[in-house]
Formats: C-alpha cells, sequence, structure tokens
C-alpha cells in the first residue's frame, strides 16, 4: 500500500485481504469511522494499491447534499465505461443506462428501476471478465437514494471478480448502510472500524502534511485533545501554527474549531465556499454564477480557500477537502443567505431535479413554480426509473404545502414502486378519507389494493379492487383495467368459479375499447381463470393474447400471455415446451431486473424437473430458489420456496427435512393468504406420509382438500387437483372405498373430456386399486394396465413407477409371479433411477415378497453404521463426507432403515439407535 498512508497497519492489512479475495468471487471491505478518522485515506490507498495490482477501478465519491440529483452517484461510478461495454447490454438495460447517464431517449414507458440495476449487475459482470474489478465508494451512507439501491441489488447478485470498498460514517451496528454491499455469500462481507492514531503516528502525519514538527508538550495536547483523530489533530495543528498560544482558546469540540476556521476567512471567500457547499457537483463556473461574481475572482477566493487546505481545485472542479469543512460553510451561514443562495442556483443549475431541489430549499410554503419545477422533476426521475426520489420530490412539495390529490397519489406510487409501501400505505388511507367516490378515488383503491396484496393480505386487496371497480363506472378504460387485476386476484382462491365474471367482463368491454394491449391482458386472465374452472385451455383466446402482446411490464407476470402459454404447457403435461417457455422467461426476468418474477419463473422450473424425475436438477433449482427467496426477503417469494424445497425433499425420502420445510412453508403461507398455495404446501406433507405408508395421517391432511374438489367436480386440473391420486390411494388403503370410487370416477371424467393423460393414467391407476379392493382383481389388472399405456403419453417418471408398482402386486394376487415380477422389478428401477428412496423400499419389499422371502427387519452392515452416525446427530452430508459416499446413498439408506424400523422421523431414529443402559 502506497507509503504516504502512515500508520493504520490493520487497515492495510484489510484491504489487502480484500484484494486477495477478489479473484475467489465477489467480496467486501467496509470502513466504519467517526467523521475525520482517516477512513478516505485508507480509501485512496486502496484503489492505489488496486491499481498498481492490475485491478480496473471504479470510484465515486458521495456527498450530503440536499440538492443531488437522482443516480448521480452512479453516472460518476460508470462515467469511465466504455461505449463498447454499454453496447452488448440487452435493450432494456441499454435504455436504463442511457438514461441514467442522461443520454436516452425520454420518450417511451418509465424505465423499471429493476432494469438499471440488472445493467449495472450486467456491465460490473463484463468489466469484470477482462480481469479484477474493484468498486469503491467513499461515504456510502450518503448515496443517493436510487443508487444505494441499484448497488445493493448488483452486489447481491454479480459473479466473477469483483471487490467492494466502502467507506461509512459512524459505526452503528443497525445502520443499513454497513451492509448494503453485501455479496450473496455474508461471509465474504468484512468490516473494519478505523481507530484513533496512537502519539507517533499522529506526529508523522502532522509532520508529512505541514512540513514542521511540534514539542512534546503540544503533541501531547493536540493528541489528547483530539483523541487520535488526524482530522481534528490536524485542525488543531494548523491552529497552533497560526497562534502559538492557542492551546487555552481554541474551542473545545472539533465542530466549533471548523466554525472559528470558516469564520476567519473573508466574506468574499465564504459566499464563495458557500455555494460550492450548496452545490452537489460544484464548478468553478457555476460558483462565480452563484456567487455573483467574476470567474477571475471567484478562482482567486477558491485558491485563497486551496491554501488554507479547505478545497481543491481540479481543472474546473472544485471539492472540499473534508465533508466537515463543506458541512460547516453550509451550517454556519444564516438561513435567509442559504435561501438566497439556492434561489439564485434554482436560475442557474441545468439538470431538473437539481432545479427544483434548489426551489425548494429557497422558500417555506409551496409557490406555484416551485411545485411546478419538483413534479417535473419527479415525472423525470421515475422515467429514469427512481421512483425514491420521485417520492422525495413529491414529499417535499407536500412539505411545502402542495395538496394536490393527483401529485399524492403519484407521490404515494412512487413509494411504493421504491420499496416503502407503509409510507405509500399512509398517503392512500388519507386520499380514501378524503375523496368522494369516482375515477380518481378509483385509482387510490386500486394502487392500495396493491399495497394490501403486497404485505400478503389478498382479502383486503380483493374487497378495495371491488371498490375500484364499482367507483370506475363511468370510464371504461379505467375499470376495464382493474376488472383484469380484480380477476387475477380472485384466481388465488381455491375457488376460482367468482373471477369468471369479472374476468369475462374485462374482455368484452376491452373489444369495444379496442385497446390490443388491455385486450391481450383481458384474454390472458380469463383464459386462466376458465382453465382453473375445469374448462380446460381456450387455444383460440391464448393465441389472439399471444398476438396482441406487447410484452408489457406493469402487470404480474401470471397475467402476461407468454407466461401463460408456458403454464398452460407445464400443467397439461408438454414439458419440452414449457422447460423452453420457462427458460425464455427467465433470460427476460434477468435482463429487466424483475426478481420477484424470476422467482416466479424458478419455483416452476423445480416442479417441472420433480414432475420428469431429474430430482437432482430439481434439488439443484432449489437450492437456487432457497438463496434467490433470501434476497428478495419477501413472504410469498419465501413461501414458494419453501414449498418447491419441501416437494424435492419428500420425493427424495428427505423426512426430517420434508416436514421441517413444509412447517415452514405453513407458517409462512399463513401470512400470504393464498390458498392454492397452502394445499401445495399440505399436498407435499400428504405425499410423504403417503410415500411411508402412512394413509390415514395422508388422509388427515387431504380430506379437507377433497371437499373443496368435490364441491368444484371440473376442477381437477394440477394446481387445483394434483392431490387428488394420492387422497384416492389413502381412502383405499384405510377402507374408504366408496369415497375413493366418487372421486376416481371425477378424475378419470374429467380426464376423458379434456384429454389430459395425467389424469387418465393416474385416475386409470386409482381405478385399478378401487377395484382391487371390491375383489374385481381382473378388472383391477386390467384398468392398470390401460394406465400404463396413457403413461406413454406422460413424461412422469415416478408416476409410471407408482402404477408399474400397483400393477406388480395385481399380478402376485391373481398369482401371476413372473409378469409380477417383471412389473415390480420395473418399478424398482424407476424409483431408483430417480432417486426416490422411499418408494424404492415399498417396491424391494414388493420384490421380496415374489421371490418367497419376507420383507427383512434387520439392518444390513452398512444400514446400521449410516444410521448409527445419524442417530449421533451428524447431518446427511457429514455422514456422505465421513463414509466416501454420496448424499444420495445416505438418503437411500435411510429410508430403508425408517422402514425396517417403522420409524418416521430423524428424532425417532436418535432414541431406537441410542445405546441401552448398562
Amino acid at each position: 500500500m502506497p507509503s504516504r498512508l502512515i500508520g493504520r497497519d490493520v487497515e492495510r492489512h484489510a484491504v489487502d485481504h480484500l484484494l486477495t479475495q477478489v479473484p475467489g468471487g465477489p467480496c467486501a471491505l467496509v470502513l466504519s469511522g467517526e467523521a475525520g478518522i482517516g477512513k478516505t485515506s485508507v480509501w485512496l490507498a486502496g484503489m492505489a494499491t488496486a491499481e498498481l495490482r492490475g485491478f480496473r477501478v471504479l470510484s465515486t465519491r458521495a456527498v450530503l447534499s440536499e440538492s443531488a440529483a437522482a443516480y448521480s452517484a452512479l453516472a460518476e461510478l460508470l462515467a469511465g465505461v466504455d461505449a463498447a461495454v454499454l453496447d452488448h447490454l440487452p435493450a432494456p438495460q441499454r435504455l436504463a443506462i442511457d438514461r441514467v447517464l442522461a443520454e436516452g431517449d425520454e420518450q417511451g414507458p418509465d424505465t423499471d428501476q429493476r432494469a438499471v440495476a440488472a445493467a449495472v449487475r450486467s456491465v460490473l459482470e463484463r468489466l469484470a471478465q477482462s480481469g479484477p474489478l474493484l468498486v469503491a465508494i467513499d461515504d456510502v451512507q450518503w448515496l443517493d437514494p436510487p443508487t444505494a439501491t441499484v448497488l445493493a441489488w448488483a452486489a447481491r447478485r454479480v459473479a466473477g471478480p469483483i471487490g467492494f470498498l466502502a467507506t461509512l460514517r459512524g459505526s452503528d451496528e443497525g445502520s443499513p448502510a454497513r451492509t448494503l454491499l453485501e455479496p450473496a455469500d455474508p461471509e465474504r462481507l468484512h468490516l473494519v472500524k478505523v481507530t484513533p492514531m496512537g502519539i507517533g503516528a499522529l506526529r508523522s502525519m502532522l509532520s508529512h502534511h505541514l512540513g514542521r514538527a511540534f514539542p512534546g508538550v503540544e503533541m501531547v495536547w493536540i493528541h489528547d485533545v483530539s483523541a487520535g483523530n488526524p482530522f481534528y489533530a490536524l485542525e488543531l495543528a494548523r491552529a497552533l501554527t497560526r497562534d502559538s498560544a492557542a492551546m487555552t482558546s481554541l474551542p473545545s469540540t472539533l465542530a466549533e474549531l471548523v466554525a472559528a476556521r470558516i469564520a476567519g476567512l473573508p466574506d468574499g471567500t465564504r459566499d464563495t465556499l458557500l455555494a460550492a457547499a450548496c452545490l452537489a457537483a460544484p464548478t468553478v463556473e457555476l460558483i462565480a454564477r452563484a456567487a455573483g461574481a467574476a470567474v477571475g475572482d471567484t478562482v482567486a477566493a477558491l485558491e485563497e480557500a486551496e491554501r488554507h487546505g479547505i478545497v481543491r481545485i481540479t481543472g474546473n472542479r472544485v471539492a472540499f477537502e473534508h465533508p466537515l469543512l463543506a458541512r460547516g460553510v453550509y451550517s454556519e451561514a444564516p438561513p435567509d443567505q442559504l435561501r438566497a443562495m439556492h434561489r439564485r442556483l434554482a436560475g442557474i443549475v441545468a439538470d431538473p431535479e437539481s432545479r427544483a431541489r434548489h426551489h425548494a430549499l429557497a422558500g417555506d410554503v409551496a409557490d406555484t413554480g416551485t411545485v411546478t419545477a419538483l413534479v417535473e422533476a419527479a415525472r423525470s426521475a421515475r422515467r429514469r426509473g427512481a421512483p425514491a426520489a420521485a417520492a422525495e420530490l413529491l414529499d417535499m412539495a407536500i412539505t411545502l404545502g402542495d395538496t394536490d390529490v393527483e401529485h399524492r397519489l403519484n407521490c404515494a406510487a412512487c413509494h411504493f414502486e421504491s420499496g416503502a409501501p407503509h409510507r405509500a400505505r399512509d398517503l392512500l388511507d388519507g386520499l380514501i378519507a378524503e375523496l368522494p367516490p369516482g375515477g380518481l378515488r378509483a385509482e387510490v383503491c386500486h394502487l392500495l389494493a396493491l399495497v394490501h396484496m403486497y404485505d400478503n393480505d389478498a382479502v383486503a386487496g380483493t374487497r378495495l379492487l371491488q371498490q375500484a371497480v364499482g367507483e370506475s363506472a363511468g370510464n371504461p378504460l379505467r375499470q376495464t383495467h382493474m376488472l383484469i387485476m380484480l380477476a387475477f386476484a380472485m384466481t388465488t382462491d381455491a375457488d376460482s368459479e367468482p373471477a369468471l365474471r369479472p374476468a369475462e367482463q374485462a374482455v368484452a368491454q376491452a373489444r369495444m375499447l379496442l385497446h390490443p394491449g388491455l385486450l391481450s391482458r383481458a384474454l390472458t386472465v380469463r383464459v386462466m381463470t376458465r382453465f382453473l374452472n375445469g374448462d380446460g385451455v381456450d387455444t383460440g383466446d391464448l393465441q389472439h393474447a399471444l398476438d396482441l402482446d406487447g410484452d408489457s411490464t406493469d402487470v404480474p407476470l401470471s397475467v402476461r400471455p407468454r407466461m401463460l402459454q408456458t403454464l398452460m404447457q407445464l400443467w397439461t403435461g408438454d414439458f419440452d415446451a414449457a422447460e423452453k417457455g420457462l427458460a425464455r422467461l427467465e433470460i427476460q426476468c434477468t435482463e429487466r431486473g424483475e426478481e420477484g418474477e424470476r422467482m416466479f419463473v424458478r419455483s416452476h422450473q423445480c416442479f417441472l424437473e420433480v414432475w420428469r424425475g431429474n430430482l437432482d436438477a430439481a434439488d439443484r433449482a432449489t437450492e437456487n430458489a432457497m438463496a434467490h427467496a433470501r434476497h428478495l426477503a419477501a413472504d410469498m417469494a419465501t413461501f414458494v420456496a419453501l414449498i418447491a424445497r419441501a416437494m424435492v425433499d419428500a420425493h427424495l425420502g428427505r423426512v426430517d427435512e420434508a416436514r421441517r420445510h413444509t412447517a415452514s412453508a405453513i407458517e409462512v403461507g399463513e401470512r400470504c393468504h393464498s390458498e392454492r398455495l397452502m394445499e401445495m404446501a399440505i399436498g407435499n406433507l400428504a405425499f410423504l406420509e403417503l410415500s411411508l405408508g402412512d394413509p390415514a395421517a395422508a388422509l388427515t391432511l387431504l380430506d379437507p382438500l377433497v371437499g373443496g374438489v368435490l364441491s368444484r367436480p371440473r376442477s381437477t386440473e394440477i394446481p387445483t387437483g394434483a392431490c387428488i391420486p394420492d387422497a384416492i390411494e389413502a381412502m383405499v388403503e384405510v377402507g374408504r372405498v366408496d369415497d375413493a370410487r366418487r372421486l376416481t370416477d371425477l378424475l378419470e371424467a374429467n380426464g376423458r373430456r379434456l384429454d389430459r393423460p395425467w389424469m387418465l393414467a393416474r385416475g386409470g391407476r386409482c381405478r385399478a386399486l378401487v377395484l382391487a379392493a371390491t375383489g374385481d382383481l381382473a378388472g383391477a389388472v386390467t384398468a392398470a394396465q390401460q394406465a400404463l399405456a396413457a403413461h406413454d403419453r406422460l413424461a412422469m417418471p415416478l408416476e409410471l413407477a407408482r402404477t408399474q408398482l400397483v400393477l406388480g402386486t395385481l399380478l402376485r394376487r391373481r398369482r401371476q409371479r413372473e409378469e409380477a415380477a417383471r412389473a415390480v422389478a420395473a418399478a424398482v428401477a424407476g424409483f431408483e433411477r430417480i432417486g426416490a428412496g422411499l418408494w424404492a423400499t415399498r417396491a424391494r419389499a414388493e420384490l421380496n415378497r415374489l421371490s418367497g422371502g419376507q420383507p427383512s427387519t434387520e439392518l444390513t452392515e452398512s444400514e446400521r453404521g449410516i444410521a448409527e452416525l445419524a442417530g449421533s446427530g451428524l447431518t446427511n452430508r457429514q455422514i456422505a463426507t465421513q463414509l466416501y459416499v454420496s448424499e444420495k446413498t445416505v438418503e437411500a439408506n435411510l429410508s430403508r432403515v425408517y422402514r425396517k424400523l417403522g420409524i418416521r422421523s430423524r428424532a425417532e431414529l436418535v432414541r431406537v439407535m441410542r445405546p441401552a443402559p448398562s
């Protein structure tokens, strides 16, 4: 590290460790400490060291300025990036970055902040392809909110040799800025507190900066008063240099010392410095115009300040040597002088947002010009993908007394878009209370409904959307949009039949309005609603929606035609097409930064791999989904990820993990108010109980779901009726044959009506079980064979193996042992091939019966060894490592152990394997 950094061995080592870590992937170092403690010196030295080691360095120095525009820090960070790097960005990301850099077309739809974040990630990763990259941010706590948001998003998702080096004022452990740049692996975020300097290091520092040594008494006094703070010590030393008797008369605090130093400057210099302190990016020309002075006089004043160590001039750019000096200049100015300076700057600066901020800071009340400037600036910020900045600007107008309803509604929308739903709700609740019924209140109801649904209160959201539809009666365009959202919200209930009415009405009105975008969305939600209600896929409507689709991103992903097309393919068994569709959608979501929507796509990729029997791939996909959900930190994302995790665990026979993840899913799901997803979580646990041979436990879970199916007999598609075959099998095993027959009739009838291979194949297997339970073994075998034929059109290997197992069992009961053995052997192979350990154990037990033996209850040597290790508290991964086997081998052995010992959880295993007392 450069030699001019005096002392700081701990900090040097931390920076060196960061730079050494970067080739291994994203990592971050945050240097925290009080003002003046020397964080920036370490930061500058760290950047210099990185450049010497071949790093590309992007840097920005955030400033505490009430006039800073949105993305000002990000624009500075990316200022040196070659156009060739930006040319490789996907179109949505390129437009977003161009608008951030104030080079993009202002026409067209608003930029989504997620596209800005995705673009930043893409730029960083592309730069890192050419070598290690360091992103350096001084005073991270002062980043403008939009920059902070997108950098936090990118830091958690980037891949490659990328390091983040930041300074942070203060040491509050609860400060969100401490973890703003946390990478995906939290262990690679390092927090180092910059501590006071010892007297020896302080003496060397003062000698370096001031070119003189201080006597021992003065040095001890400087060290004691400054408490080792180098900036404070430097100010004290400067004062002593000016007046050797100052030890008895200097102010007692750093702020007072800075104020006294500023007060000692000539009036003209202070005016010049005040203009600089009020500007986010001061230049000589802007300062001269603001101070009302000639450029030459301004340069002279600035050079005087530079000689005093207050500012530095680089070309035409002016910067304070330390933020405390800028704050001292600003805070010491009288209020009327500050307002006058902001008023002058409002007429000088070119950026609309900065101009509006100066207007607001120049007045106490909202005059028409100030409000207009703030509203226009907010509109510009929102268009550039900075909703937080837009909300702040509109809040300024409201604070100054602006009561315009649309401005307050837009302010609420911006707060919601920027992740502040509670502030949005406060504004919207106030508007609903004061507005009369009508179109404007309908807009308020609509936005408030979205806020409630974001907070997982679908009931309140649906009620507000119904109110919005009623109050939009005089505006068909607005009402159609409300109807679409209402129908979509109502499909989250287990009973989606009520959603048909608003969906039909939306289609009719969209057609009358001749509005392609609205009609596309209305058709999409109607196709979804009809499908969920058992009417199949309306391919004509779906194709029409696709033809009209404008690729809009202002509606939920599940209401977009491309997503619906993929869901229809997935739920009707066209898995190859669904795989391609999901891959395309994930790329699209990644390019646009739509992380919530990407989570929706990823969860369905998990379900797809489970149904196809690719449990290893499903396991990996689910781990990615869980990590993704942790980044999003949203209940709905966590709920969906836990459902997928539990589904994979149950299929792989990870009994304890499946139970734990299902319990967690249900706990989170209770806050999400999604009946359909809750049924899926319960269905996972019921499948596990059935796999373990406990049909009674499975039915305890499934009976409430079966009641819902019977009340909607046409609705047995995968999202509404996937649990029905398991319920039928459990009913047969506990002797509820009539109930099982009723459900089987329903499932097979719908399968024939809709030509659904999964209903016909699984329904045929259920028919075989019902017939066998009534003594018709011949009919049961025929039904099972017909079910096998239906499996030719169904790429669900687990279900195929389950049907083969049923057929083999039936053939054994008919004493057709050779054919039975072939069927069961095929089932064993199928279960083992996909890793379904619990079902493989059941099939092997059946094969053992066919060979004339009885299922063994004795543990093999391998099974006992693994059981003992598991009983001692080791995880499956630890056992696999210790025995040099795969985790899948451990899981398969434990599945057999559970079956042989008649237990169902690891807690029971611990008790069983505990040595008997001597």
